[in-house]
């Protein structure tokens, strides 16, 4: 059985993969001064929690875009499961092509890997966690670039700081766009904008893309659904993209090595 952890600047989800199968996921907060102790205690009681031994792991594959964590999670995962974790961007590439001069982020290349392999480029991917990435996949598999802006929530929150005023909300999709009070007010700005927003990106990245064909769109991340159900230019939605995506690179590794 596989662990496949994806460490975001929220939330480490951790996945229990079986073959191709994801078998149940547990989450942490992500916390910068965690320990190896600390974590490695909570990871076990997640897998406990899915009825899961330590020793039927047999492997365990990470990525991250929060550096200060690593140090103490590879200790705990290595602790916990008698193995050293598999690190994507330190000991093993994630398999996208791409020209740029920096890297791109661990969780958005492995997402790019999956979506590709599940649904077939071209496509676009667009990811609504911490912040909301757009990437973009060309016929040939590979990447040819995106864009970052904040996340829903984190907009939300930084309002909330930043306003003497105004109200922390729930993330729901109003019935109007002519809110009647601060709480629609704030969703409609949040939640509409976000789809009005994702849906331009979406537009300019196809024009930009040019392709003949379809392009496909994937939504993933903690907020893809509440976006989706009001957003016909999504095609599907997966969430467990990049638990999928590091399943497919370990496989990848363990058959050639690289």
């Amino acid at each position: 059985m596989l662990l496949a952890i994806d460490v975001g600047n929220s939330n480490i989800v951790f996945g229990l993969m079986k073959g191709e199968t994801l078998v149940g996921s547990f989450r942490q907060v992500t916390d910068y001064d965690r320990t190896a102790e600390e974590i490695g205690r909570e990871l076990r009681e997640g897998l406990k929690t899915l009825g899961v031994e330590p020793e039927e792991i047999t492997g365990t594959i990470i990525a991250s875009v929060v550096p200060p964590v690593m140090d103490a999670l590879c200790a705990a995962a290595g602790q916990v499961t008698g193995r050293p974790p598999l690190v994507v961007d330190r000991d093993v590439d994630p398999g996208l092509p791409y020209e740029a001069e920096e890297r791109l982020g661990a969780d958005r290349a492995v997402c790019c890997v999956a979506a590709s392999q599940k649904y077939g480029a071209p496509l676009i991917i667009l990811d609504f966690g911490t912040a909301t990435t757009v990437d973009a996949v060309a016929p040939d598999g590979s990447y040819l670039g995106g864009c970052i802006l904040a996340g829903i929530r984190t907009s939300v929150n930084a309002l909330f700081r930043n306003t003497a005023m105004l109200p922390q909300i729930d993330l729901a999709y109003p019935p109007t766009v002519l809110g009647r009070d601060a709480v629609t007010h704030i969703q409609v700005g949040a939640v509409v904008g976000a789809v009005g927003s994702a849906e331009y990106l979406t537009r300019k990245t196809k024009e930009e893309m040019g392709c003949d064909g379809p392009i496909r769109v994937i939504a993933t991340g903690g907020l893809a659904p509440l976006v989706a159900r009001h957003a016909d230019f999504i095609d599907a939605v997966d969430p467990d993209l990049i638990l999928d995506g590091l399943q497919m690179i370990y496989q990848r590794y363990q058959e050639t090595g690289k």
